[in-house]
């Protein structure tokens, strides 16, 4: 492991390789190089100036790959579960045979994949051998030995969409909304999968970050299938996996399918869990009922009324509406627009924070998105106090939204 790599890790001022696809004539995507955003508010070490937690360069860092002087391989399937795929698992769907006996899968990859979400922007990344993982992602972003040597240097690699909408001026990105959540710097801008996948991966980072990013090992896979159909071995795909993952084809059509979702980041989103669940095309999602059972409660509330959200949200949500009626402020409430409401982001295939029932609307006529609204700064600051971040100070303002970022163990912080 080269000692050099583990000190650029935390540098904001390492050349950055920006893999943003710009078709050649020929239809290939190019890399095209770039310089990072400027440092302007780091520590001593290179890192975030307000880091929601770093993690040491040293323990993140792994030799780089190889060159690469592979094929590329097609991104036919994603088969992602909430738990590790099991050898038996693996090696099933690795000798899956065609209906005249021919073996179907030229190619399987594993690795851990994961969810968090930043600004209620769901970013799905994977932590992957740079090795191999370069082979099934868009030619000039795995031809582009630079990309993998950051990310094996413990950087994470990011789409430029997600790179310009949440990354900090600094060229840091934070893994989640919780005031937990692990800031990574950002090596490299690059297309993990051909933008008109709908089932999209907008990061990855090396398999090292697996452990303290308390994600699932090995719970992902994708599979390559050379010249046969995705859809003719769907069936068995979903039989080897025993019902127990999602088993998703990659493309452009929007896939009904069972899908799956796993919260990472920090405290609050492994309290919430992760669950399957059923897209439908009106934008809604059905969850997995057995976690709606766990997870999902309707209580009474003060000001609002009955409000039917996640049981690890309702006590701190109670505890900011008990506090806005002892400072007066009752009245700063006056419109509840809802909270367990399990459905994508409109216009989106990604979820809302809503889903899991850890965000909850207010006074929705006069706080839209975009506008700086009318909530009262007094009700911010009581919620804050009680774990919940608040929409109207992200990128693109969304006044009426509250969401838990911490847990509150006894009583508001502060």
């Amino acid at each position: 492991m080269r000692t050099s790599s583990r000190v650029k890790l935390w540098s904001a001022c390492a050349v950055l390789l920006a893999c943003s696809p710009a078709v050649s004539a020929c239809g290939a995507l190019q890399a095209q190089s770039d310089q990072p955003p400027k440092t302007s508010s780091t520590g001593t070490d290179g890192a975030p100036a307000n880091p929601g937690k770093t993690v040491p360069a040293s323990d993140v860092a792994m030799d780089p790959p190889p060159k690469l002087d592979a094929p590329l391989l097609s991104s036919d399937v994603l088969v992602y579960s909430q738990d590790t795929l099991s050898p038996e698992v693996i090696n099933s769907i690795r000798n899956i045979k065609t209906d005249k006996g021919a073996k179907a899968i030229s190619s399987v990859e594993t690795f851990s994949m994961g969810s968090f979400w930043v600004d209620e922007q769901q970013v799905t990344y994977a932590a992957v051998n740079p090795a191999t993982f370069r082979r099934l992602t868009p030619q000039g972003t795995a031809q582009t030995q630079g990309v993998w040597d950051r990310v094996a240097d413990g950087e994470i690699a990011v789409s430029p969409a997600i790179a310009k909408k949440l990354a900090t001026k600094d060229g840091f990105l934070k893994l989640g909304n919780e005031t937990d959540s692990p800031t990574v710097h950002i090596g490299a801008y690059a297309q993990i999968l051909y933008p008109t996948y709908a089932h999209q991966i907008d990061a990855v980072v090396n398999s090292k970050w697996v452990k303290p990013l308390r994600m699932t090992k090995d719970n992902a896979m994708i599979v390559s299938m050379g010249s046969t159909s995705p859809q003719s071995i769907r069936k068995q795909l979903q039989q080897d996996t025993h019902g127990r993952a999602s088993v998703q084809i990659l493309g452009p059509d929007f896939d009904l399918s069972v899908q799956t979702v796993v919260p990472t980041g920090g405290s609050v989103a492994q309290a919430v869990g992760s669950f399957s669940y059923t897209p439908h095309a009106d934008g809604t999602v059905t969850p997995d009922p057995k976690w709606v059972a766990a997870s999902i409660r309707t209580e009474e509330m003060p000001i609002i009324g009955r409000v039917t959200g996640n049981k690890v949200m309702l006590p701190q949500l109670r505890g900011a509406l008990n506090e806005v009626v002892a400072a007066g402020l009752s009245k700063a409430i006056y419109q509840y627009g809802g909270c367990y409401v399990p459905r994508y982001i409109a216009g989106s295939h990604t979820l809302s924070f809503h889903s899991f029932g850890t965000a909850i609307d207010l006074n929705v006529a006069d706080n839209q998105r975009g506008t700086v609204g009318k909530m009262d700064r007094g009700v911010v600051a009581i919620f804050n106090r009680w774990g919940f971040a608040w929409g109207g100070t992200w990128h693109y303002t969304d006044p009426m939204h509250f969401e838990l970022e911490r847990l509150v163990k006894s009583g508001a912080e502060g």
